[in-house]
This record gives structure tokens, sequence and C-alpha cells, in this order.
């Protein structure tokens, strides 16, 4: 997944996050530019998922 995709769809990524992962919030799903591996990183730390296990889960929304 390319940051482009990540970019286009992620207000909509981010609402199906949040409802699968309920403990998530606005502040773990903030996406900046060029601040995606933090995102990830932050979101592999709360969710116990390895990276590839998260860009399944974001692609497959």
């Amino acid at each position: 997944m390319n940051t482009i995709e990540l970019e286009g769809n992620w207000e909509e990524q981010k609402g199906k996050l949040k409802q699968k992962f309920a403990a998530l919030t606005e502040n773990d799903l903030l996406f900046k530019e060029g601040m995606k591996e933090e995102m990830i990183g932050k979101l592999q730390i709360k969710l116990s998922k390895t990276k590839e296990e998260l860009l399944k889960i974001i692609k497959s929304l």
C-alpha cells in the first residue's frame, strides 16, 4: 500500500478501523504527510499486531 492509497481513502478507512478496534483514538489514527511509518508503529504497539498484519487489515477495509 503506498502513501497515495492511504491518503486517498484514509478518512473512510479511519472510521472503519475505529469501529473494528474500539480502543483506537483520533490521535492514534492521525495521518500526516511523511509520518506513515510512525503511525503504523503506534498502531502495532496499541493493537499488538505486526506491520504486515496492520497493512493487510487496512487494505481489506
